[in-house]
């Protein structure tokens, strides 16, 4: 059975940094893709960055550019998001996720379109 855990969430103020892991189990090989997206209270999920684990290509929200950054490790079923300059808006549980069902990473993330997805990790970001 696929099982995607998250690692990392915590607290930290407005301009500080923090850095999510993920690791999967349970493919034969890896997923296509791995990627994290994320739910604000009251919002509804949003896609924040998504990386193809075929050729390393990424996409990233418009919300987060610049700021965060996707990687994967060298067996493909981990993915980091190194995220700086936080803001409060960057509050959210993050969820990892995979299984892209398009090769377009775009519309991936603008969906959000991930087959499958983690248990979240919490990030609070304060003033």
């Amino acid at each position: 059975q696929v099982q995607l855990v998250e690692n990392g969430g915590g607290s930290v103020q407005a301009g500080g940094s923090l850095r999510l892991s993920c690791a999967a189990s349970g493919y034969l090989s890896s997923s296509n893709c791995m990627g994290w997206i994320r739910q604000a209270p009251g919002k509804e999920r949003e896609g924040v960055a998504v990386i193809s684990t075929e050729d390393g290509s990424t996409v990233y929200a418009d919300s987060v550019k610049g700021r965060f950054t996707i990687s994967q490790g060298n067996d493909k079923n981990t993915v980091y998001l190194q995220m700086n300059s936080l803001k409060r808006e960057d509050t959210a549980i993050y969820y990892c996720a995979a299984d892209c069902p398009t090769p377009d990473l775009v519309e991936v993330v603008n969906r959000p379109l991930f087959g499958r997805w983690g248990q979240g990790t919490q990030v609070t970001v304060s003033s």
